[in-house]
């Protein structure tokens, strides 16, 4: 297995778990099995990311910053990096409405397979509702601003979806170091060189286990998933989300990486494969952060400072993925329910998703809660998630990988203007 590049390695995982999990559900007790004996390997893996997602973000974001010249580097790529990651953010809603809009997937549902639907995810999805309902009752209009500032940064690293509390922190301390003469933080920087290389030492050990950790996550997927029916009945609202996910990545970023990137597409995205199939498999930006920050490193040859600053807030703050699919799932779901969505309420859905990106966990099924946001934010009721949970999974996938993809766009396009900006 050493022989082979990663990509493929992880690719012969998906397919070999797609396999064994088509296989287990055609047998008695083959769905139990996968439970059992595989499913925890994927756990593990899956722990295994999360393990290291805050060490590595707090190792590099601070060396990032650290490793610049002064203040005014740092404002500079900061204000470029923000920007263009709220850019791709309203350019990816705006795509997923359009679609929408233009193929009307709500009306191919029919009225059998919505009960149906609602009777088999109801409970599920009415509990996650309850719960961001709890939350956003108790939140005043500044708490997003507040909750970026931690008051017990220890009690904020022992969560992961504490992420842009630790990202202010980091950036705080790698302020705070290049505001100092080198020879006060000198002694610091050789420590922190020792825990950056300690770290990715361990992002590669882990990545030695990663093709059995997409097998297990994968054959799982496939014994747990719902009943054909009601994929079949969901294919047109799935065929969108896919389809807005692709012009995005091969078309919106292709233009990008091409015209501001100065680089081939086909260069770009054969670089990115591994970060991209691991998000797939994971559905987390976070836990696939460590391969993320390797591709852009070694196959773009991004610099250090800028991969290592761009990378974990992009993990944090760019959902271009689930921003899509957000603007696609609460059009479809007012269709299926009847109501017809006027202008400025499908323009809310745009500002809404996009604010509501900021600060979301980069981790599994955190597009679900962003999702309730977005629907109270057009008067439609939340419990309207259960028409779209069937396939929310796979296409959680799928969204994963995009957001992936838009944040090694941002890190390749951040580089060469930094890069232009150094050259005479």
């Amino acid at each position: 297995m050493k022989k082979i590049a990663l990509h493929w390695q992880i690719l012969i995982g998906i397919l070999v778990g797609i396999i064994v999990g088509l296989l287990c559900i055609q047998f008695t007790g083959g769905k139990e099995f996968v439970i059992d004996w595989i499913k925890p390997f994927g756990t593990i893996f899956i722990n295994l990311l999360k393990l290291i997602a805050i060490p590595l973000i707090i190792v590099s974001l601070v060396k990032g910053v650290s490793d610049l010249k002064d203040t005014t580097q740092l404002s500079g790529l900061g204000l470029r990096t923000f920007g263009m990651y709220i850019l791709t953010t309203v350019v990816a809603v705006t795509i997923g409405l359009g679609l929408v809009n233009l193929i009307q997937p709500g009306s191919f549902i029919s009225e059998d397979t919505r009960q149906e639907m609602l009777r088999s995810f109801g409970g599920e999805v009415q509990e996650k509702v309850d719960e961001a309902a709890e939350v956003q009752q108790t939140r005043g209009p500044l708490q997003a601003l507040i909750d970026i500032v931690p008051e017990n940064i220890f009690d904020s690293m022992s969560v992961n979806s504490n992420m842009l509390q630790i990202i202010f922190f980091s950036l705080l301390v790698g302020v705070a170091m290049i505001s100092l003469p080198f020879g006060e933080i000198k002694a610091f920087k050789k420590v922190l060189d020792a825990g950056n290389a300690i770290v990715l030492k361990i992002v590669d050990l882990m990545m030695l286990f990663a093709p059995y950790g997409v097998f297990a996550l994968i054959a799982t997927l496939i014994a747990e998933a719902p009943s054909f029916d009601v994929f079949k009945a969901l294919g047109m609202y799935a065929f969108t989300v896919v389809l807005g996910l692709l012009l995005l990545v091969y078309g919106v970023y292709s233009l990008f990486v091409y015209f501001f990137g100065k680089m081939n597409p086909f260069r770009f995205f054969k670089a990115i494969l591994p970060a991209q199939l691991l998000g797939f498999s994971t559905s987390s930006s976070a836990a696939t952060l460590p391969v993320t920050m390797e591709c852009a490193e070694e196959n773009l040859h991004i610099r250090k400072d800028v991969l290592s600053f761009v990378l974990p807030i992009g993990a944090t703050i760019n959902m271009d993925g689930t921003c899509l699919y957000q603007g696609v799932a609460a059009v479809f779901i007012a269709q299926v329910m009847g109501h017809d969505l006027t202008t400025a309420q499908q323009l809310s859905i745009i500002v809404t998703a996009t604010l509501a990106s900021i600060g979301a966990a980069a981790v599994p099924g955190a597009g679900i809660l962003m999702l309730v946001i977005v629907l109270e934010s057009i008067g439609i009721s939340p419990a309207g998630i259960a028409l779209i949970f069937a396939v929310d999974r796979p296409l959680d996938m799928l969204r994963t990988a995009t957001n992936i993809s838009g944040d090694a766009m941002v890190a390749l396009l951040m580089n060469r203007s930094s890069r232009d900006s150094v050259e005479p």
